[in-house]
Order: structure tokens, then C-alpha cells, then sequence
């Protein structure tokens, strides 16, 4: 099982207060590597992997919550289309790299194939075979290529994850979150175990290793894998120095149209 390597005893519990000022630490850096990114014109991919609700999108939005948009991207690729069947298996993740001074935050990626694909059956143990061969090739060539491969593995335990569902289920705006495969995934937990167990076999390798996340605690996950990622690309401080914002220009003779002329959104609160 995934999660049977994970560190004994009681787990040490994070305060909000620390919580919200580490993240707050943590998000001044982050801000400090996305101008360095910018400056130096890299190409940074980051890989999230775990279990469903184990807490890889609260981690993403944590990262991207004060970052340009323009230079830090979230990739969540839906199911593919007729047309992109037909294509080369790692052809529309391809086209979602980053370009010079862009980092993408890949949400789930080209190793579906190696989980729910596998596990639900929606490719043939032919497809599954050639990717388990082929990635470790492609990301050898991504990282030849000069790009910056980091990849997580968010691992929850299955009690952890039934206590999150049952969380989802009975929160109205997050029952959204439970979708048909996740119901599916919780009958399948030992399978989908399984299939992490064979893809890190094959592609956790020396030069594009994984890093798993203890997710159990949410708020521990969170820094530290952010604490992580700012670990593994040397930067310096590049933020911009405080402005002198100028006086504002005197618009004499201006005249503002009368206010009863505006719609304005109904004060309700």
C-alpha cells in the first residue's frame, strides 16, 4: 500500500496562526522565484500526482494565489477529444509547456495514463505498457531540453480520503468536487495503489525523480511542499523596488455625468 512508508507517530499539528504566517513567507518567495523565472527567462514545469482529494489543488491555489498569471499557468486538461486520441499520446501536453520566463503547474498530466486510465481501463495494456516505457524518455528530453521538471506525489490514506469525501458530500459548495470516478476510486483504492507502486517503478528515476507529499495534513502538505519547490531552483531577489507614485493631475473643468444617470449594483449587504 502507498502509504505504508509514511513516518510513525502522532503527527504534530499546525496552528492557523502559524499556518497563515508561514504561507505568508512562503508567498513573498514565491514571488521572489516568479520574477527570477521572468528575468531569466527559465522554463519551469510542476508536475501534481496523488489521490482524488488529496489535496493538490488547495496546494496549487496556495501557490498561484499571488503569482502573475501571465508567468505562472495551472494546466487542467479535461478528457481528450475524437480528434486528439488519434494523436501522439503526449502531443497535448506538449503544447502546454511553458515558454521562456513561464512556469506551468500541471494539475493532474500525461500520467493519467499510468493511474486512472489504467485503473478504470480506459486505454489497453498495450497503450499503458508503451507509456510506462516512453516517459522516462520524454521527460529526459524536456530536461535536456533546458526545462526545470519538478514532480509531486500528493499520498493520502484512506482514511484521510473517506473523511474528505464525506466532508464534500455534505458541504454544498463542495459537493461539486465528487464526480462519478471519484465514487469509483474509493472501491478501487488498493488498485489505484497498485498502479502508483508500477509507475513509480518505472519512472521514478535519478534524473526526474518524484517527491511524495505526506498530505494527511492539509496545511503541513501545503508548506511544505511549497517549501520544497523554492528549494529546487536557486534564485535571488529581483521585486521590484517600492514606487514613488506622483501627485494625481488637478482635472479642472471636468464634469461628471449625473450620478442618477448610473446603474449601480443594489446595496444588499
Amino acid at each position: 500500500m502507498e502509504d505504508s512508508n509514511k513516518q510513525t507517530g502522532k503527527p504534530k499539528k499546525v496552528s492557523k496562526k502559524t499556518y497563515n504566517s508561514e504561507l505568508r513567507k512562503l508567498q513573498i518567495e514565491l514571488v521572489k522565484l516568479q520574477e527570477w523565472i521572468k528575468n531569466k527567462g527559465l522554463r519551469v514545469v510542476v508536475v501534481f500526482e496523488g489521490r482524488d482529494a488529496a489535496g493538490k489543488g488547495g496546494t496549487i491555489k496556495r501557490i498561484t494565489q499571488v503569482l502573475n498569471p501571465r508567468i505562472c499557468r495551472v494546466v487542467a486538461l479535461g478528457t481528450p477529444t475524437e480528434k486528439e486520441k488519434t494523436q501522439w499520446y503526449f502531443q497535448r501536453y506538449a503544447e502546454q509547456l511553458p515558454a521562456g520566463g513561464e512556469m506551468v503547474l500541471f494539475d493532474r498530466s500525461w500520467y493519467n495514463r499510468a493511474g486512472v486510465e489504467k485503473v478504470m481501463e480506459f486505454c489497453t495494456t498495450d497503450e499503458y505498457w508503451d507509456f510506462l516505457r516512453s516517459c522516462p524518455n520524454f521527460e529526459r528530453m524536456l530536461i535536456r531540453s533546458g526545462i526545470i521538471l519538478i514532480k509531486y506525489w500528493f499520498s493520502v490514506s484512506e482514511e484521510e480520503q473517506e473523511k474528505r469525501f464525506k466532508s464534500r458530500n455534505e458541504d454544498p459548495t463542495k459537493r461539486w468536487k465528487i464526480s462519478p470516478m471519484d465514487l469509483k476510486s474509493r472501491e478501487l483504492y488498493v488498485e489505484y495503489s497498485k498502479a502508483k507502486d508500477e509507475m513509480f517503478a518505472y519512472t521514478d528515476t535519478k534524473i526526474s525523480p518524484w517527491f511524495v507529499v505526506d498530505a494527511d495534513n492539509k496545511r503541513k502538505a501545503r508548506l511544505n511542499c511549497i517549501h520544497h519547490l523554492l528549494s529546487m531552483i536557486e534564485y535571488k531577489d529581483l521585486t521590484p523596488d517600492p514606487f514613488e507614485l506622483p501627485p494625481r493631475n488637478d482635472h479642472k473643468g471636468y464634469v461628471r455625468p449625473p450620478l442618477d444617470e448610473i446603474t449601480y449594483v443594489p446595496e444588499v449587504y
